[in-house]
């Protein structure tokens, strides 16, 4: 799969380095090369150098549905499986925001608030006083965007600590959102409502899943072949077409898989849809754009960037305002599940599991290193302990401690890998 950036941190002056070896090449440029000898070698150098990739949270999910299937027998049916995806949009979208913001470093706490204010802000518009449903979706949003504009003034412009503003957000976003519904303690969502249709809608001809794994299929294949000609044309070493296709080999088994799965109970949800349109337009923007390589720069080192000529303020307001807008659909999601817009809907443990999903999927907490698609990993991670736990009639607490635990151990990883490329000289 694809590898996210990565800043390396100049040489101090005067420090001495080995000369380049004429013709010499870096191994991590020469992926699968040599066979399947190749494959195990190049895998044998990434652990040997800290560079895990997705490997644990993968392996992680395969353990996870391997032990809820052999406790209840019920975790690998299509109907819990596609439970799953659309249960996972909601907080893998707002996970997406704040995998931006832990690319630079910092954090923000009030992912939560903004999805209950943004949620209140549609349904009393909507609901309340009939605006067209497309368009108070949309303020909703633009509202969401506005709060992550103002806490990313305060942070970029001012130098308030993120931690600090966005804690303020979180509490006072939370009043605004009890004012905003008034005496209104709950307001259903109407059966013919767009928000109803993110969690409810199936598209239920079997051609829409299959149509879909076809094209992320191709567009991957088509991705890697751009790549392959770029690096080609720049007289760097690619990866061989053999390389090639067996890693679109491998996406398209997992994207039939999926869809064959989906179509075995009710088709391919909409909030299946809506979340793959969301990771796929912020992976382009973070991968193949000169904005995203600026966020990884200003993550991995703000005064190096700064130094380079990026503007590091507007980056990071730039990063908080696309984190709450994110927040704010995500919003809108969890009012779908839970049937309406309430004073309480943001908070308990929402804030919790979005952070840890982006942490749970790869990204890491000291900035500068991680990729968007840990969005979708961690919040897979932690629907599947929900989801198998609650089959097995488990109590929440033993929820909180498993995901939890889960948390701490993809922290430690995270650690652990760090070192391990500094001590190869890697980072």
């Amino acid at each position: 799969m694809s590898t996210e950036p990565s800043l390396r941190k100049a040489e101090p002056a005067g420090s001495a380095t080995a000369p380049a070896v004429p013709g010499a090449v870096d191994p991590r440029l020469l992926d699968g090369q040599g066979g399947l000898a190749g494959y195990l070698e190049d895998f044998r150098r990434r652990i040997r150098g800290g560079e895990l990739g997705s490997l644990p949270v993968v392996v992680g999910l395969i353990v996870i549905a391997v032990i809820f299937e052999a406790q209840t027998g019920t975790f690998l049916t299509p109907r819990t499986l596609s439970n799953i995806a659309i249960y996972v949009a909601g907080p893998g979208i707002m996970a997406v925001g704040i995998v931006l913001v832990l690319l630079l470093g910092e954090i923000d706490l009030s992912v939560g608030s903004v999805a209950g204010l943004s949620a209140a802000l549609w349904a009393v518009l909507s609901v309340t006083h009939g605006v067209n449903d497309i368009v108070a979706i949309l303020l909703a949003i633009a509202a969401g965007a506005a709060v992550g504009t103002i806490h990313g003034f305060f942070f970029a412009r001012i130098g308030v600590p993120a931690f600090v503003v966005t804690l303020a957000g979180f509490l006072g976003w939370s009043g605004v959102q009890i004012w905003v519904m008034g005496e209104e303690g709950t307001i259903n969502i109407p059966g013919d409502s767009l928000v109803r249709d993110f969690t409810n809608f199936y598209f239920t001809d079997i051609s829409a899943a299959y149509s879909l794994a076809a094209v992320l299929s191709v567009g991957y294949l088509l991705v890697l072949l751009r790549e392959r000609r770029r690096r080609q044309g720049a007289g760097l070493p690619a990866r061989g077409q053999t390389d090639i296709l067996v890693r679109t080999g491998l996406v398209a088994l997992a994207a039939f898989v999926a869809a064959y799965t989906l179509n075995q109970h009710r088709g391919l949800p909409l909030a299946l849809v809506i979340f793959l349109a969301v990771l796929l337009l912020v992976d382009f923007v973070v991968r193949r754009t000169r904005y995203g390589r600026q966020i990884f720069a200003v993550g991995g080192n703000a005064e190096a960037a700064r130094r380079a000529g990026i503007n590091v303020e507007r980056v990071r307001l730039t990063v908080f305002t696309i984190a709450s807008a994110l927040a704010a659909l995500g919003g809108l999601f969890y009012a779908a599940q839970a049937g309406g817009a309430s004073k309480s809907l943001g908070s308990g443990n929402l804030l919790m599991n979005v952070i840890a999903a982006a942490v749970i999927g790869g990204t890491s907490l000291f900035g500068g290193r991680g990729w968007v698609w840990s969005a979708l990993l961690g919040t897979l991670v932690i629907q599947s302990i929900t989801t198998g736990l609650n089959l097995m009639n488990m109590s929440s607490e033993i929820q909180f401690m498993i995901t939890g635990a889960v948390l701490l151990i993809a922290v430690v990883v995270d650690s652990v890998s760090r070192r391990t490329q500094r001590t190869a000289g890697r980072t």
